[in-house]
């Protein structure tokens, strides 16, 4: 129970979008993986990105009391302080790895590190900065993918908007999945899914990769957007959760699509394949 319990905390499903946003990043850079140090990026994600939902928890031990009581802390499976130690010790080798890989990488992890707990802290509950800083951890983490690199360019750092506004219209939404709520939130989620899905197709035009990231465009529409509208028909807290949960999931399409963008259909079609994976470990533990 234990041992389920802390998997709970962690979030499985979701750890499997992370690898894919490292994936999708060392891709956006020319994927130059000629040994295996890589390797350490994508075992730092794990960290950070485990770390990070298992504060989540910490923080909102009290509040889930109320609303979520069957979660690990509050139904008394774990207790606040070993979830304490485990969220920071996963932040910790989070940033040892990115530093064994290259300096510039755990730079990187540090800001990522920054942005977690200040949203976990203090941004949650904000209504305009917690969905900005919690989608800047997300473009943090293509970010961290790109530093398989020793120099990214700037053009390479601006795709790290895509991800800001696409976790930050999931993020915005995801607050009313407990008790509900209104039609706004999610309207101007779907704008700015819509924003990102067309972004994705002119930067793979512009790239001379056009057909080749459409399909995935296509299929990642084709899993947002049902779940959104109904939601949007009936913004009732079960609906509202099963568009967060397949938003936070089908990042692994958007992921899959920039690989797809910048030539590396293969890769594209590997990051693609975790897709299962993360859809079948969702059925057993909380995405959000």
């Amino acid at each position: 129970m234990k041992i389920k319990a802390y998997l709970t905390l962690l979030r499985p499903a979701n750890l499997v979008t992370a690898i894919a946003d490292i994936l999708a990043g060392m891709a956006i850079v020319g994927f130059l993986w000629n040994d295996s140090r890589p390797i350490l990026l994508l075992l730092s994600t794990i960290c950070l990105y485990g770390g990070g939902v298992v504060l989540n928890d910490y923080f909102d031990a009290s509040i889930d009391r109320i609303e979520r009581p069957e979660r690990p802390i509050p139904s008394g499976r774990v207790s606040e302080v070993s979830v304490l130690v485990f969220g920071s010790f996963l932040l910790g080798f989070g940033l040892i790895f990115a530093f064994l890989f290259q300096i510039q990488s755990g730079f990187i992890a540090t800001a990522i590190v920054i942005l977690v707990l200040t949203y976990n802290r203090f941004a949650k509950h904000k209504s305009i900065i917690g969905p900005i800083v919690m989608g800047m951890c997300r473009g943090g983490n293509l970010i961290l993918g790109m530093s398989l690199v020793t120099e990214i360019k700037t053009n390479q750092l601006s795709l790290a908007i895509l991800p800001i506004l696409y976790i930050a219209s999931i993020t915005m939404i995801s607050r009313d999945e407990v008790h509900g709520g209104k039609k706004t939130p999610l309207v101007f989620a779907g704008f700015l899914y819509l924003t990102v899905l067309l972004l994705q197709l002119i930067i793979s035009f512009h790239l001379g990769n056009f057909f080749s990231s459409f399909p995935f465009v296509i299929l990642h529409s084709g899993m947002i957007f049902p779940p959104l509208y109904f939601a949007f028909q009936k913004p009732i807290g079960p609906l509202i959760g099963k568009a967060v949960k397949m938003g936070v999931i089908s990042l692994i399409i958007l992921n899959a699509s920039f690989a797809a963008s910048f030539g590396f259909i293969f890769i594209a079609i590997f990051i693609l394949c975790l897709l299962p994976l993360s859809l079948v470990l969702a059925k057993y533990f909380s995405v959000t």
